[in-house]
């Protein structure tokens, strides 16, 4: 029989559209006990050598290739059969075993030994402070990826970490933490709790450290509650990310590239396509063949693995999508295919959706839309268009298809955005392992970046231990240049 004091939280099919789900509600007094059992234990976890620790996270490797299918199962069912939630276990064997590789070598060049370079006789030695707990509020697109893309570089830090999912996608927690919990060592230092909003207030005041991804809005109160905390925190907001297309681009490698870059995973993705600026000598031509490859893209209504679009994770978003779309229609622009929301067995879609006479009058080119929308925009003069990626107040990814490369770089390094994809789009995962980077605007905050090696050094605060060598300065030995009368 139910616990009736426990609260919980109806959790809707993307599929189907019923609630499935009854999602327990963590209490703030359950927040702060496990906030507190995964303080104590992380001592002893961030005492361990980092040799140690990438062992314990060998065997959690293993646990989850075990548990593969059954961890894509639930990612699938939470986001309504995404491509890339079947690719979930895989993706987080990636991500473990990423780290298994580069944790302690990028630890180890972070550590600094030797004389100091303005005092010779001082022996300057660094150490690597793990902050104690760290919390991970993460979103109900790539609920699992998103959710340890940070997770997991803290705990080879030396962090604790607790998770709270997004409550629209709680349904990976499961067999996830089934992994975990065949891990004794990382059971102690890793756990999580469930709620809404304010199970997320209850993290931030209990945690060292947060990493968010999600709204600006929420982003926002985020910040606010750490600020009064004063604790670090590092959020990652979205994008409104812009392609530039030139007269010289292979319409047919622009085309297929514009169109997996604006709608895989039905453009429920951070960094999707969600600006489209051609020019205008192939404006023409290439909204023709758009069009035309859009019109191919399949639904997964009738099976979660053939089709190509899932429905909307989240059910309000489809109306954000729509209300785009309206106003933009309302101001001039036009639907060329797509454009519909549409109800199938429960579910909502929308398919490929190709928008012309776009202007940033309208909303669907100033806010974040989020759906598998394309709206294509014609400029005359690269000027032109590099101004118009670049008014916005996002900069998360760009793209840039050209000629060739030697015709995309320079365009490239105008755009303002952490990342630019040249000659394709959608390129992010190339970062992972291999560089770090910093977002504009309002799609980052926090200063450390969240891909390559670096990343891990968010969760470690440096100390400098310093040893005297030579004679230690005298009081009596400080003088000033004596003035008149001086004794």
């Amino acid at each position: 029989m139910a616990d009736l004091g426990i609260r919980t939280l109806p959790v809707r099919n993307p599929r189907t559209g019923a609630i499935d789900f009854a999602l327990p509600v963590s209490s703030t007094e359950e927040v702060a006990a496990k906030a507190a059992k995964l303080r104590a234990n992380q001592v002893k976890w961030a005492a361990m050598p980092i040799g140690d620790r990438i062992n314990v996270m060998r065997r959690w490797l293993g646990e989850v290739a075990k548990r593969n299918k059954d961890i894509a199962a639930a990612d699938a069912d939470d986001t309504g059969g995404c491509h890339t939630s079947y690719l979930q276990g895989y993706i987080t064997m990636g991500n473990i075993g990423g780290w298994i590789e580069d944790a302690e070598a990028a630890l180890q060049r972070a550590i600094v030994e030797g004389p100091s370079k303005s005092m010779p006789q001082v022996e300057v030695r660094s150490q690597l402070v793990p902050y104690g707990l760290v919390g991970v509020i993460s979103p109900w697109n790539a609920p699992m990826m998103l959710a340890l893309l940070d997770a997991v570089p803290a705990l080879f830090a030396g962090s604790a970490v607790l998770l709270k999912p997004s409550e629209i996608t709680p349904r990976f927690i499961k067999p996830l933490f089934e992994t975990v919990a065949a891990v004794p060592e990382l059971a102690g230092v890793f756990d999580y709790v469930m709620g809404d909003g304010k199970t997320g207030q209850d993290v931030i005041a209990n945690v060292d450290l947060v990493c968010f991804t999600g709204s600006v809005p929420t982003g926002r109160k985020i910040a606010v509650a750490c600020a009064e905390r004063l604790i670090p925190c590092f959020l990652e907001l979205g994008g409104k990310d812009p392609v530039i297309v030139t007269e010289h681009a292979d319409l047919d490698r622009a085309t297929t590239s514009v169109l997996r870059g604006a709608v895989h995973a039905t453009g429920q993705v951070c960094f999707s396509v969600e600006r489209i600026y051609v020019q205008e000598s192939i404006h023409d031509a290439f909204v023709d063949l758009l069009v035309k490859k859009a019109q191919e893209v399949r639904l997964n209504s009738d099976n979660p693995r053939a089709g190509h679009l899932h429905p909307f994770t989240f059910a309000p978003q489809a109306a954000i999508v729509a209300r785009h779309l309206a106003d933009a229609v309302a101001k001039g622009a036009k639907i060329l295919t797509g454009g519909e929301v549409e109800t199938i067995d429960g579910g909502l879609y929308m398919r490929p959706t190709v928008v012309v006479d776009v202007t940033h009058d309208m909303v669907l080119m100033r806010d974040e839309t989020f759906g598998p929308v394309l709206p294509v925009m014609r400029f005359k003069t690269i000027d032109e268009a590099v101004a118009l990626a670049n008014d916005t107040v996002f900069g998360l990814t760009a793209s840039v298809i050209a000629g060739d490369e030697a015709e995309a770089l320079p365009i490239a390094a105008r755009i303002n955005a952490g990342a630019v994809f040249i000659q394709d789009t959608f390129l992010t995962f190339g970062k992972n392992r291999t560089i770090g980077t910093n977002s504009f605007g309002f799609s980052g905050v926090g200063g450390g970046s969240r891909t390559g090696p670096e990343s891990i050094l968010r969760f470690v605060r440096r100390k400098a231990l310093m040893t005297q060598h030579g004679e230690p300065a005298s009081i009596l030995s400080d003088h000033h240049l004596a003035g008149p009368g001086a004794a």
